[in-house]
């Protein structure tokens, strides 16, 4: 078993994940994860809490995709914390789920507090018949990949690092809303993304692509977020998408919207008719850059 909040599921992740996954087939036993929902962050210091890469189920699906045999997600409550560190290993780890062998990162801490780290748990670890293996943090450039470094990258919107660190690009989940027509009206009908997820690009315009369920594919789209300052003085965050060479009505269907690659910030155009060249241009440039994959 491997144990952390696994958010993003990033390269860093990936490589933890894949060891215990290793290890696991050596001994002919199952490959677990445990996981916390909400973040601890969230519970003991709300206003520091940072806004997650992904939704729970998203961290479920890229977590099973990688061979891992079962996922044990913990409640997360400020009774929970107060655990202490020896009862989380003899109690919980032990008894409660019989893990022979704990993976974590040289950095890991637990227990009330955070009193435990690495050598408490290979001690009580020992006295449970818990193997204790630890995995060095995986390097990308001069820094760690890190969860917290992936948020950064995608609040600036740099989608195409953060998507290099994670190993796939950055993806938001929701359902399609209905929106106000106004790109329909000007020749660029959008979809509207409702998504669950906390954590957003910076307001700009985007090559993305979209998983639609229904069809069971993907379909390369331009994506704008933000309030659309050229149409409104004063409107709420939007993240509307623009699929190439597509007509169908798809209100209410669940999506996946795939970040690519940033083309531009949001700009206020002095006319309708400037925004709609614009919009044409950034539809150029995302067929451009799928045909520069091999994806046109």
């Amino acid at each position: 078993m491997t144990i952390g909040n696994f958010d993003g599921v990033h390269l860093g992740h990936q490589a933890m994940l894949q060891a215990v996954v290793a290890r696991a087939r050596e001994l002919d036993a199952p490959a677990l994860v445990l996981t916390f929902d909400p973040h601890p962050t969230t519970v003991l210091h709300p206003q520091r809490a940072p806004k997650l890469i992904q939704t729970l189920r998203q961290r479920e699906e890229a977590i099973a995709a990688l061979g891992v045999d079962g996922l044990v997600v913990v409640p997360f409550t400020r009774d929970f914390a107060a655990m202490p560190a020896e009862d989380f290993v003899r109690e919980l780890l032990g008894r409660s789920l019989g893990v022979r062998e704990a993976h974590v990162g040289a950095g890991f801490a637990f227990g009330c507090g955070k009193r435990g780290n690495v050598e408490l748990l290979s001690r009580l670890g020992e006295e449970a018949g818990i193997r204790v293996a630890t995995l060095d943090v995986v390097s990308e450039g001069d820094a760690p990949v890190s969860s917290t470094r992936i948020r950064s990258l995608v609040g600036t919107g740099d989608v195409a690092e953060a998507g290099r660190l994670l190993g796939r690009p950055y993806a938001m989940e929701g359902v399609i809303a209905k929106g106000d027509r106004m790109g329909r009206k000007i020749g660029f009908p959008t979809i509207n993304l409702r998504s669950g997820n906390e954590l957003y690009p910076r307001d700009g315009v985007y090559v993305t692509e979209v998983l639609l369920r229904s069809f069971e594919r993907t379909f390369s789209c331009v994506t704008n977020i933000g309030r659309r300052p050229t149409v409104y003085e004063d409107y709420a965050t939007t993240i509307e998408s623009y699929i190439l060479d597509f007509s169908s009505d798809v209100y209410g269907e669940p999506i996946r919207l795939s970040f690519h690659e940033r083309l531009r910030d949001e700009q206020v155009f002095p006319s309708m008719l400037e925004l709609t060249a614009q919009i044409r241009r950034d539809v150029e440039a995302t067929r451009l850059w799928f045909l520069a994959r091999g994806r046109g």
